[in-house]
This record gives C-alpha cells, sequence and structure tokens, in this order.
C-alpha cells in the first residue's frame, strides 16, 4: 500500500484489509516518514515498512525477503515443521528511528552538494532550496544538527583538504590556497592557522611527507604566502 502523504481515512484502510484478511503480507510504502508512523505500521501488522525514495542497500534487502516469501508460498505441499521465513536483524535504513538521524536526514542533498562543490562557492539559498526549505529554517536546522553553520561547515571540509594536499603532495602553498577555494592566499594561511594552530609551513616541517627518491628540488615560491603565518 503506497501513500504519499498518509491520512486517517487510507491508514484506517490499511487496518481493514489486514483484518478482512489477517494472513495477507502488508508492505507500507510512504513518502512522509515519522517515528510515530514506523510504529504504528509495525503495531497494525504490516509485513514491511518503507520510505521512500528508497537507498539502493534498502530496496535489495527489501526484494531479497520478498523472493523469500514468494517462494515460500508458492510451495503447496507445506511439511509438518513449516520452514521460517528469514529475516534480517539489521534495522532497515527506512526506520532508524534515532533523532540525529531523523534530524540529518533533510539536509542529506546539501551534505552530499558541500562534498562536491567545498571548493566553490555556495550560496545558502541554493542549499536550502535544494532541502525544500526556506533559508531561515535552512540555517538553524544545520546549526541545530551539526553545531557549526553551514559556512562553518564548508570552512572546515576545505581545512581537511588542504591538511591532506599538505602531507601528501609537494604542491606550494598558494597553489593548495587555490586548489581548495580560497582566492587570496594569505586569507587562507590565516583560516589555517585559526584551524590547526600553526601556519601552513609550519605545519608541513611538522608533518611531513615522504619523498621519493631522486625528485628535482622545488624553487622556492615569488609569494611572501609561502612564509606567511
Amino acid at each position: 500500500m503506497h501513500y504519499d502523504r498518509p491520512d486517517t481515512m487510507s491508514l484506517n484502510l490499511l487496518i481493514e484489509v489486514k483484518r478482512a484478511v489477517p494472513s495477507i503480507p502488508i508492505t507500507m510504502l510512504t513518502m512522509h516518514h515519522s517515528e510515530e508512523l514506523a510504529v504504528w505500521a509495525f503495531r497494525s501488522g504490516v509485513w514491511d515498512y518503507l520510505a521512500l525514495p528508497l537507498v539502493q542497500a534498502e530496496r535489495n534487502r527489501y526484494l531479497s525477503a520478498l523472493r523469500e516469501l514468494c517462494s515460500l508460498r508458492r510451495n503447496a505441499e507445506m511439511p509438518i515443521q513449516k520452514k521460517l521465513l528469514t529475516r534480517s536483524n539489521d534495522l532497515p535504513e527506512s526506520v532508524r528511528l534515532t533523532a540525529d538521524h531523523q534530524k540529518q536526514r533533510p539536509l542529506q542533498d546539501a551534505i552530499q552538494y558541500i562534498e562536491l562543490h567545498f571548493k566553490e562557492h555556495i550560496e545558502q539559498k541554493e542549499l536550502a532550496k535544494r532541502c525544500g526549505m526556506t533559508p531561515f529554517r535552512f540555517s538553524r536546522l544545520f546549526k541545530q544538527t551539526y553545531g557549526v553553520g553551514f559556512l562553518e561547515f564548508i570552512q572546515s571540509k576545505r581545512m581537511e583538504k588542504a591538511e591532506e594536499l599538505l602531507n601528501n603532495s609537494e604542491m606550494p602553498i598558494t597553489s593548495i590556497a587555490y586548489a581548495v577555494g580560497f582566492q587570496d592566499p594569505s586569507y587562507f594561511a590565516r583560516t589555517f592557522k585559526q584551524h590547526f594552530g600553526c601556519c601552513p609551513s609550519d605545519f608541513r616541517s611538522i608533518e611531513p611527507s615522504p619523498e621519493p627518491a631522486n625528485v628535482p628540488l622545488r624553487l622556492p615560491s615569488s609569494s611572501r604566502t609561502e612564509e606567511m603565518c
């Protein structure tokens, strides 16, 4: 039984079907998921509960269980000791009812977009639109969920990438600044020091990356950013 937005009449229909034919396995698919709805569904006797859209792992889990159920029901001759349907002990993705999961779910599109585009300029209203929210509601929910604003979150992603490049590459610091989305290398150096407690050049000397043999020496950069703290 598929629900875009469950209402009293349509949910009562599910109960009527279950009462009329108790042995029928009902799968409830809903685009409006909540902890209360999931609990109600299982208490009402549904066989499975799926929140849409389905992630691939949940889709595979459901189809596997459905094929096994159909196979059992096609067997006309049932042995004296009935075979039990194997069900996964793992809680399905669609019914993870933790508070953190519920808070993060509406922001998933924004987080995925940030992961791909953190090096670019990102507008709050663009992320809010992707999540179907007003900028104000998006900003408030983001801060409540992750403990920082979305701009601080993006800045943190840039610092993580900068740390990776400093540790695992021989790129000049100025080039790293541009590579992680900063237009001003001096501002990058100041931001890096606020985040890690030291300037990029000191960080690289503290955490040197192994250099392969016979690598030509890099000429000193003409930019003053290499020495800036």
